[in-house]
Formats: structure tokens, sequence, C-alpha cells
């Protein structure tokens, strides 16, 4: 009779548990896995998927506008919510069909329902059943988090709430300067919503760049959104079918819909953690672990956003993958966490992989600057009033390129490729040698020569 009913059990049918069930699954190992809710986690059921899917129907508006100058005579449109819901709602369960499919068919076993830590090797399931296993992968990923309590908190909806709603609200409020407070903010203006973004520190996306900053609210207020910093909401009010939204600054605004992002918490509530001995991260509330995703009970691992490290879809999956090569296939492998490249899905959109301006001056002592911000050639021709931003930051003393920053159409769809430059270690002078694509943004990535700024920091004397 075997030690373990299983060799593996994950906990969570995420982007990051479904990767090291299938990979585990592949090497031999009896592998369940537990979802509670739908297969595929936060980014397929209530994340990026169905985000990326109201981006892009937003930008239709826009594309109609534009048109005009492209020659094209458009009649008169209308659009229906209920109709982008309903057909989010088939993609999502295609996916989430496929994603159980796949687990399934690398002979994992699926089971919906909760599990709970009773002991470092003991699971017990909402429906009774009790399993053990030799090793746990916790992959809960997070939740939405509403912050300090306010009164009217029950009338906010948060990002989860916002892909199920029954109409588009006509005036929105949302609190947050994050890459989801902006993404949503440009969905709803999109589609035709009044949009006021709240947020308390002194400008929006904190931990960017300094120049995506200025740039992307600059581009976000010429397209009507109403960006408010340096304040908060201190109580929503609800009046019938309105709100009543009262900011820290005094002053209050009017909506049929108030919504949150203002950051998200690791789901490690009710797992059972303290009774297996698993370690909180006092510094982040996820899951503590070290470089091999390794918590601090020695047969017990996490991955994804549970850990709290580096909270993106593609990283959760590179953490699972690497789990399931270290332990089942003997081929030890540890996630490289630097030179992440990212994306916001707002409008504009916004790329970016490696060092900002100010990161770059705090670890070397010469940092050149190479920035262009111009008129992208579908403005010229549309009459649209919209820039595109593009930054390089490169190590003066070795010429390597540590970071790029690209805020406009299609950032995203140029920075993966720019990132494989960036994590090779690529020079400035290899960017250069590189002929230009045109025309094209981008090309402006490899035509820039002349730095427009230097910074050398004086050593201590």
């Amino acid at each position: 009779m075997a030690e373990f009913d299983v060799d593996l059990f994950v906990i969570g049918g995420g982007s990051g548990g479904v990767r090291a069930a299938r990979i585990a699954a592949n090497y031999g190992a009896k592998v369940m896995v537990a979802e509670e809710y739908r297969m595929g986690g936060t980014c397929v059921i209530r994340g990026c998927v169905p985000k990326k899917l109201f981006v892009i129907g937003s930008h239709v508006h826009q594309e109609i506008e534009d048109a005009a100058g492209f020659g094209w005579t458009i009649g008169q449109v209308s659009f229906d919510w209920a109709t982008l819901v309903a057909n989010k709602d088939k993609e999502i369960a295609r996916l989430e069909r496929a994603y159980t499919t796949n687990v399934e068919k690398s002979g994992a076993r699926i089971v919906k329902t909760r599990a709970v830590l009773e002991d470092a090797h003991t699971l017990r399931l909402a429906t009774g059943e009790k399993v053990t296993a030799k090793y746990i992968l916790i992959a809960t990923g997070g939740a939405p988090n509403h912050g300090p309590h306010v009164p009217g908190i029950e009338h906010v909806i948060s990002s989860n709430e916002a892909f199920h709603l029954k109409e588009l609200p006509k005036r929105i409020v949302i609190q947050g300067g994050g890459y989801i407070a902006l993404e949503f903010a440009g969905i709803f203006a999109g589609f035709g919503s009044d949009v006021t973004v709240v947020y308390r520190g002194d400008n929006i996306l904190r931990g960017f760049d300094e120049d995506v900053r200025k740039h992307v609210r600059a581009e976000m207020e010429k397209r009507g959104i109403t960006i408010i910093t340096g304040c908060t909401v201190a109580k929503v009010d609800k009046h019938g079918h309105d709100y009543t939204t009262h900011l820290s600054s005094g002053s209050s605004i009017a909506s049929d819909q108030v919504m949150f992002a203002i950051g998200r918490h690791p789901n490690v509530k009710g797992l059972g953690l303290e009774a297996a001995g698993v370690a909180i991260n006092p510094a982040n509330g996820g899951i503590q672990v070290d470089g091999w995703s390794k918590t601090s009970v020695d047969n017990i691992y996490a991955v994804g956003d549970v850990t709290h490290r580096a909270n993106l879809t593609p990283v959760a999956i590179r953490e699972g993958h690497a789990f399931a090569d270290t332990v089942f296939g003997k081929r030890p492998v540890q996630v490289d966490h630097a030179t992440i490249p990212t994306a916001v899905f707002s409008q504009p959109e916004v790329g970016t992989v490696g060092l900002t301006e100010e990161e770059a001056q705090a670890q070397f002592s010469h940092v050149d600057i190479y920035k262009t911000d111009f008129r992208p050639i579908k403005a010229t021709m549309s009459g649209r009033d919209t820039r595109v931003l593009m930054k390089l930051v490169v190590d003066a003393s070795s010429d390597r390129v540590l970071g790029c920053h690209i805020v406009g159409d299609c950032a995203a769809e140029i920075t993966q490729a720019v990132a494989i430059a960036v994590k090779m270690k690529a020079t400035k002078a290899d960017f250069d040698a590189t002929i230009a694509l045109h025309p094209t943004a981008s090309e402006e990535l490899v035509t820039m020569r002349t730095p427009t700024a230097r910074h050398v920091r004086q050593a201590a004397e």
C-alpha cells in the first residue's frame, strides 16, 4: 500500500496550479487538483482575459471616430452592454473547459471542492474526504482588497463584479491608481461612461517610470477621464439607484456605480496554514517561500499571487513549471524574477521591461536616457490629439540597455520583443546597429542616437 494517496495535491486550479499539475503528471506523478470555484483562476475567469476582451471592445468607439479622417462615413452606431457580457461569458466558459480538459488529459484528477490543510501531509476536503499527499502545492491566488473600512463600503464593487454588471454605468467613480483601476477607467470611458478616478498618491501608476506616469495621466485626461489625486473616498451614500461618493478633500461626486481597485491580497485565510506550520511573509502577507518556491515546510510549496512576489500570470505559470521540474522531473530550476516585462492595458497602453530611470540612478553611477515623444502616423490623418512615449534607460559605463518604457498603441506587443533583447543584456550599440522597420512607431527604439539626459552619481568623499 502506498504511503500517500497522491504524490502531489494542488490547492487552486488557476494558471500556476494547473501548469504544475500538468507537468508533474507528465513526469508520472499521481496528482489531484482541488478548485472550489472555476478552473482557470483569476486570469481566465475574472482577470486578464475578460479584461482584455473588454479593452478591445472599448477601442471600437475610438476607431469609429478616427475613421472619418481616412474617408469613411459611418452611420449611426449603437452599443449593447448585455451582448458584450454574454459573449465574454461564452469565451470564458470555453477557456474553463479547455483548462479542465488539459488537466484531465495529463492524468491529474480534479475535485471541485475546497481543500484545507490538517497537517503537512493531510488535506480535508469540503466533501468530508481526507487525502494524504507526499507534496502539496498552494496556488490559491489573490483577491481584491477594499482597504480600510469606510461607511457605505457595502455599496462598492470590485473588478470581480465589474465583469457582470447588468448595465453599463453612465457615471462611475473608481478609487485606485494602479493598473486595474486605470484599465477599467479606460474600458468604461471607451464605452461611453463618465469616469472619475480617485487616488491617494500624488500621481497614478506608483512604481512605474515617472515619465510614463505623467504621460499616461495626460493622455487619459485628454480622453475626458477625470483624475483626482491626493485624496481618498471617505464615505459612499446610496440614494435609490444612485450614489454620492464623499472624498477626504471635502468634495463629493454623484454616480450610478462606485468601484474600488486599490490592490489585491493573497488568498491565505482558511487554508489551515497554521495547522501545517506554513509561515506567512510578514513583509507582504503572502506565503513565505524561498527561491525554489518552498515554504517553511519541506514538502509544501507555493506559487503565484498567494506568495505576493510578482503578481503576474506568466510568472505563476513559470513558477509552477519550475516547481514540477525541480520536484518531479529531478531537474532543478529556479525562476529568475529579474527583468519581468509588464503591460498596463490602459488607454493609452503601457509596456515596460527592466529598470525605471529612478531605479537605474540608484543602482548605477552613470546612466544615459534616450527619450522621444511623438505624434503617431495614424493621428496625422485622424486628427486625434495623442502622442506616443518611448524611452530607453542605459548604463553608460557598459552601454547595456537596462530598461525600456513605451506608452502608446501596441506598447505591450512591442515590449515583449524588446524584453528578449534586454534579458540578453543587449547594448545600446546593438539597438543602434538594428535597421529600422519603417514606417512604424517602434522604429524609434533603434533610431534614438542622442541622450536626452545623463546622470552621473558623484562618489562619496
